[in-house]
Order: C-alpha cells, then sequence, then structure tokens
C-alpha cells in the first residue's frame, strides 16, 4: 500500500445505526464487531443535538471471544487507546465526534453508551468501528 493510501488498509462496520432520538436512560448497545483478520480497531461515536440539559453518556467496551458474547467482561484500560471517560460526553457535546482504540485479544467487542439524566430531552448517536492493520489487503467495499 501506498503511504497516502488508507483506502485499502481500512475496513468499517457499523457500529451503531443512526436511530429516532433516544429520549431515556436505556442503554445503547452497539453491534458486536468481529475483528477477525485486523490488528487494529477503533471504535468512532458520533453525537448529534440534545436537548436535555444535564445528561451524562458513559462509555464501557467489553470484549469476548464467543460470538453473541456471552462470555463478555469490560475491557481492561491497558487494552483501550483513549479512555472511557474521553469517550464519553455530555448534553453540551452536540454534533461531535468520540473515539476509543481497542488493543486487546479477544475476537469480538462492543462498546454501550449509558446516558443518565436524559429523561427530559433526546440524543441522536450514532457510530462506526474502524478495522486496521489487515491481514489481507485491499479491505472490502461493504461490510
Amino acid at each position: 500500500m501506498a503511504s497516502k493510501d488508507s483506502h485499502n488498509g481500512l475496513h468499517f462496520v457499523p457500529l451503531i445505526v443512526p436511530a429516532a432520538a433516544r429520549t431515556d436512560d436505556t442503554p445503547i448497545v452497539s453491534a458486536i464487531i468481529d475483528t477477525i483478520g485486523y490488528e487494529s480497531a477503533e471504535f468512532v461515536l458520533v453525537t448529534g443535538a440534545n436537548t436535555d440539559a444535564d445528561a451524562t453518556f458513559a462509555v464501557l467496551v467489553e470484549d469476548g471471544d464467543a460470538s453473541d458474547m456471552s462470555d463478555n467482561s469490560p475491557v481492561e484500560d491497558k487494552h483501550l487507546l483513549g479512555s472511557e471517560a474521553e469517550a464519553g460526553f455530555a448534553f453540551g457535546d452536540d454534533n461531535e465526534c468520540r473515539k476509543i482504540g481497542y488493543t486487546g485479544g479477544k475476537r469480538y467487542a462492543r462498546v454501550t453508551v449509558t446516558p443518565s439524566g436524559n429523561g427530559a430531552g433526546n440524543i441522536f448517536l450514532a457510530g462506526v468501528a474502524v478495522l486496521g492493520h489487515p491481514r489481507s489487503a485491499p479491505t472490502p467495499t461493504l461490510s
């Protein structure tokens, strides 16, 4: 791959698909991401406008070897690039991106965003998993 070629070395997978505004404190659990064939994973969250004046959103990254995450456990900080606190956000963080990297050795990973105090407002949230350093390139265009 050429030094400016990220197109053939990255694979994008829907993490949290766009949906109607979330208007309560129900945790938002991402899709389970299969990291097989890739040496790096970055989880990117995209916020929309939030109308609640005091809501916060905590981020948790979990991993496991079972495809249904039945063996899930929180990822140790030493296997994260950045922190879950840095990936979290609050009511004033409208139209922003947050990221957190995963370097653990488990095959599957997911992200859970847990709102607190979001009862009077709404939040639009989406996300994408960026898989990189593929064992075989070019990476697929579709996921």
